[in-house]
């Protein structure tokens, strides 16, 4: 079987980071950012990703220069983020065993995919820590540090500058794949100084400006299609036409699914293809992992079913 995980913004929430909603509100307090953009953001009902489509989209200079303002603040809020994820703790239980831990279980998935732009995963997660996989390292395929960059060695080097460094072939061995799917608020494109940062209504058409994104995809939609592809998907509100694109092929070709969410059921009913392919979904937990990985061992037991 092929393991997959995917993860949406409810997977970083268990460690403090925020929802849709909590940038919403961090975006209007924001002083740098003009009257017509809060007007926008405060009309926009809590949707700031459509006013960023919006203002992405218009031809007047003005929205254009509100767009970059935008992008700003919404990464300065994941830089910020990233400064509070140092300070936390990764596992949920004090110690944890190898089995019951997170590392454990994240190092269990032949590839993770995340639709998160944070990095969480980065500064904490470790995946060498024995069988099943026995990986090396996690690794961002296609991307390295900016030159001259030199890491040192502290936890501030796993957020730093990266840049695509093609040709995007494979993923290669030995290092579990950490795909990011929807760029990183630290990833560039250094030939054109732009964030690879997506965001906004109009993500599929962004994604395909940017080669390293558009293989990223490719490769996603190839594992969910492989024969005996079992998907997890943590903290994901189906709310992406692209990506549930990619999950219906798969589920055409026999993927199952596991999702993890507080309202699972719920999330999945925001793709109609998805929640009426009901022979897919193979599990659920409603459960947070904070909680499935901080002693409820009856959740932690249900999760771990995905795998047998």
């Amino acid at each position: 079987m092929t393991f997959i995980l995917l993860t949406g913004a409810g997977f970083s929430y268990n460690w403090g980071g925020p929802l849709a909603s909590d940038i919403f509100s961090a975006l209007l307090a924001d002083k740098d950012l003009d009257n017509p953009t809060r007007d926008r953001l405060f009309d926009s009902g809590g949707n700031f990703e459509q006013v960023l489509a919006d203002l992405q989209v218009s031809t007047d200079p003005a929205d254009q220069k509100r767009h970059e303002a935008l992008m700003t603040s919404v990464a300065g809020l994941f830089n910020g983020m990233n400064n509070t994820f140092m300070h936390v703790r990764f596992e949920f239980e004090d110690p944890p065993s190898v089995q019951h831990s997170v590392a454990a279980f994240l190092s269990r998935f032949h590839a993770i995919f995340t639709l998160n732009q944070d990095a969480l995963l980065e500064q904490h997660y470790n995946p060498h820590i024995g069988p099943p996989m026995n990986w090396a390292r996690m690794n961002t395929p296609g991307m390295r540090f900016m030159p001259p960059f030199q890491p040192t060695g502290a936890r501030q080097d796993k957020f730093a500058v990266m840049e695509p460094h093609p040709p995007f072939t494979n993923f290669g061995t030995g290092a579990q794949p950490y795909v990011k799917l929807h760029g990183s608020v630290n990833w560039v494109e250094s030939n054109q100084g732009k964030r690879i940062l997506i965001m906004g209504g109009q993500k599929a058409v962004s994604i395909g400006l940017y080669p390293i994104l558009q293989w990223y995809h490719d490769e996603f939609r190839k594992m969910l299609t492989r024969p005996s592809a079992r998907l997890m998907v943590i903290g994901y509100s189906f709310s992406d036409s692209h990506i549930n694109d990619a999950i219906v092929d798969g589920i055409h070709a026999g993927l199952k699914l596991f999702v993890i969410d507080p309202f699972a059921l719920k999330a999945l009913q925001n793709d109609a293809r998805i929640s009426k392919a009901k022979s897919a979904l193979i599990g659920y937990s409603n459960r947070p992992l904070k909680e499935t990985f901080g002693g409820d061992r009856y959740s932690h037991n249900q999760v771990s079913q995905f795998f047998t």
